[in-house]
């Protein structure tokens, strides 16, 4: 069997590490290298279910360094690139931009230096690199009304959201410029199994599962639109093999929700009081909501989510109740 190879970066991560485990059980004639520094957000015991697949092989290192990258391309000769690796915490941002610029920026580049060297020897035949982005980079709609389409303006807001805008017009100028195989894909915000503890909603349910506070910025109004991680999954992986070359497709569900509704709806799912949840100062420049038109992916594409929210969110809960000992580490 001929062997494709897929190079994953930031694979142990949340999203990357449910994209490797789906992908490596549907996809029996690739090899899959992940890339991973394992910061706080990287995990290992994310991917124990594919641990000894021969398939598969875990790097780690940082994509910002160039002789790691070289090492990968030159061992591995990937055939396609998806890149999740990227510093995602809008809080940290703010302390911290530097830390995003070098990591979502830097770290972008190094990866598309290194595939252009490497595929443009053989005219990038058969070969993809997709980056994947998010809806933050559109900055913040004013009304329940709009929404963002693949031609809206960036205006991201946070340093984070300014960090992945600019990786995504760094990709855009390869295409444009050098003719690399790229397409970015934007998602709105995901939930599901393994996310980081500190992140909203595993927050909401590790709180309320251990009886505590649920914090919420501000009056909680700040609407977001939400997909289970498995439905963002499957986009990425059609946008991988169908999507054409220098398109931007946006990932969403329809299924929005604000902040403090959804706090509400985990309390619910698990018996607890409502006055669980405390307001706490508002989070500078908060965005007020997301909201993505996702009719492109759905008409060439062919993808439709499967999660519905309501049943993705109690899924998820169960999955956190079941799962103690990942989370209370």
């Amino acid at each position: 069997m001929n062997m494709k190879v897929l190079l994953v970066t930031g694979g142990a991560g949340f999203i990357g590490s449910n994209f490797i485990n789906l992908f490596l059980r549907k996809y029996k004639d690739f090899t899959l290298v992940n890339i991973d520094k394992l910061t706080y957000a990287g995990n290992l015991d994310n991917l124990k279910e594919i641990e000894g697949v021969p398939r598969y092989h875990f790097i780690k290192g940082d994509i910002c360094n160039s002789d790691l990258v070289s090492y990968v391309f030159k061992q591995f000769n990937p055939d396609y690139i998806i890149n999740f690796a990227a510093e995602s915490h809008v809080d940290k941002s703010i302390k911290n931009p530097s830390l995003f610029i070098k990591s979502n920026v830097s770290g972008t580049l190094n990866l598309l230096q290194w595939a252009y060297n490497t595929w443009k020897k053989n005219g990038f035949d058969d070969k993809r690199f997709l980056q994947i982005s998010t809806d933050e980079v559109y900055g913040s709609l004013k009304n329940n009304d709009d929404l963002f389409y693949e031609t809206s303006n960036l205006l991201p807001n946070s340093p984070y959201s300014a960090s992945k805008a600019s990786a995504d017009l760094l990709v855009r100028s390869f295409t444009k410029t050098y003719k690399m195989p790229a397409i970015i894909t934007r998602c709105c915000n995901n939930y599901g199994p393994y996310q980081n503890a500190e992140k909203f909603i595993p927050t909401c349910i590790i709180n309320a599962l251990k009886e505590g506070l649920i914090p919420i910025y501000g009056e909680g109004n700040n609407v977001r639109e939400w997909i289970h991680v498995t439905d963002h999954c499957e986009a990425v992986t059609n946008a991988l093999f169908y999507g054409k070359v220098g398109e931007i497709y946006n990932i969403g569900t329809g299924d929005e929700i604000s902040n403090i509704n959804m706090a509400k709806t985990i309390l619910n799912v698990l018996g607890r009081p409502q006055d669980s949840i405390i307001k706490i100062t508002d989070r500078p420049g908060h965005d007020i909501r997301y909201a993505l038109d996702s009719s492109k992916i759905k008409n060439e594409l062919n993808w439709f989510p499967s999660y519905k929210l309501i049943e993705g969110i109690v899924d998820t809960v169960k999955w956190y109740v079941d799962n103690k000992s990942w989370w209370d580490k």
